[in-house]
């Protein structure tokens, strides 16, 4: 409990700070009407596809939808996400959480090719 208490002060200080790098979820509630809202958040996760890792998408009763995003990077690029899509009109509610731990790296970052391994004759 007390370690819980202690990642999500750092999570927090990071978040002030904006230039640590963090991980999370960003969850959304909006209405759905006509594909017009969806379209718009797909469009801004679109801008930051550095930053979006995946997201579910669920339909809710009343014509609302639940939207989760994994994310990862800068505090200042997660906060900068968050508020470009509260500005889509019909975006209900929005959270980030955020955490210290990040996630493995998906691809290496080194200029080498893998060579396929030769073949015996």
């Amino acid at each position: 409990m007390i370690a819980e208490l202690i990642r999500h002060a750092l999570a927090e200080h990071g978040e002030a700070r904006g230039d640590v790098v963090l991980a999370g979820t960003v969850t959304l509630i909006y209405r759905a009407e006509s594909g017009r809202v969806r379209h718009a958040l797909a469009h801004i996760e679109s801008t930051y596809v550095k930053e979006v890792i995946s997201s579910q998408h669920v339909l809710l009763e009343d014509d609302q939808s639940l939207e989760v995003l994994l994310v990862q990077g800068p505090a200042w690029r997660l906060r900068a996400l968050c508020d470009d899509l509260r500005k889509v009109r019909g975006v209900q509610q929005i959270e980030l959480v955020t955490t210290t731990a990040l996630l493995p790296p998906l691809h290496s970052h080194s200029p080498k090719r893998a060579v396929a391994p030769r073949r015996a004759a």
